[in-house]
């Protein structure tokens, strides 16, 4: 089998298998077939994990893009951990496109706290040749309690390309949600799976300031979107699911409700006609 059709079996295997147990599935794909490893790490969205930066001891996440070998760059100190041992010490923002990647994890982080209220955000940037882009990343995680968990990531990634006074930016945002819980009563629930949208827009700039703002309108947009999507969809159509599967009211007491309808609507029909 050619590496092309190993690649597309995996990622088909991946969509096939729970979503809780992507991070786990993917490392044995990749020992499995260690030749589709960057390939497979670069495409396939997992949570995010977190790490203590040594230099500052303020936590970041994890990711591809902040990834060089076995080292993740801390956004906060711009090293790698462990350190890289060659000339450049890793791949590194330029010193303009380091700044705004500053100044927007400083907006991001305040945007976490506003609306998640605690969890971990992470901003890393990196240059292009017509302009740059970037990833933002956000994680909150629900304190274990009796059986119950949550953990929702956000991974919005973006490119600018610069045109003069304005800038076309084009987003790419992945939501993985699992949610957790069990009891005697109610028995166990596991839910988990993950969301992908993408928006492209023109905006105007005016310096590098600009960058920062436009790039947080879009995402606070598109994760607005995506937690109205989940709520009234996928959990509605959850509700919807475990309604019709399990009635909370006795069965006698719902047949005599259903029976009260059929009622109502043979009278009704009766008076039409």
């Amino acid at each position: 089998m050619s590496t092309d059709n190993q690649f597309d079996s995996a990622l088909d295997l991946l969509r096939r298998l729970p979503p809780s147990e992507i991070s786990k599935n993917l490392q044995r794909l990749c020992t499995i077939a260690p030749r589709l490893t960057e390939d497979l790490l670069s495409s396939v969205d997992q949570p995010l994990e977190a790490r203590r930066c040594k230099k500052t001891g303020r936590d970041y996440l994890l990711c591809d893009y902040n990834r060089d070998g076995d080292s993740w760059r801390s956004p906060w100190s711009n090293e790698f951990e462990p350190p890289i041992e060659d000339d450049d010490g890793g791949t590194k923002p330029s010193e303009r496109v380091r700044k705004m990647e500053l100044r927007m994890g400083e907006g991001i982080d305040v945007y976490r706290e506003l609306y998640y209220e605690g969890g971990i955000s992470s901003v890393y940037f990196w240059d292009l040749d017509d302009g740059f882009a970037g990833v933002v990343l956000l994680k909150k995680t629900t304190p274990k309690n009796q059986g119950e968990s949550g953990v929702w990531d956000s991974i919005h990634v973006f490119e600018a390309v610069e045109q003069g006074r304005s800038a076309h930016y084009k987003l790419t945002s992945t939501v993985i949600l699992h949610l957790r819980t069990g009891g005697d009563k109610l028995g166990s629930l596991d839910l988990g799976g993950n969301m992908t949208r993408q928006v492209e827009q023109d905006m105007p700039v005016d310096d590098d300031g600009s960058h920062i703002v436009n790039i947080g309108r879009l995402v606070e947009d598109m994760e607005l979107k995506m937690r109205n999507m989940l709520q009234e969809v996928y959990f509605g159509k959850a509700k919807d699911v475990v309604g019709d599967l399990r009635s909370v009211a006795a069965l006698s007491t719902t047949n005599k409700v259903k029976a009260s309808q059929r009622e109502m609507i043979s009278e009704w029909n009766k008076r039409d006609a």
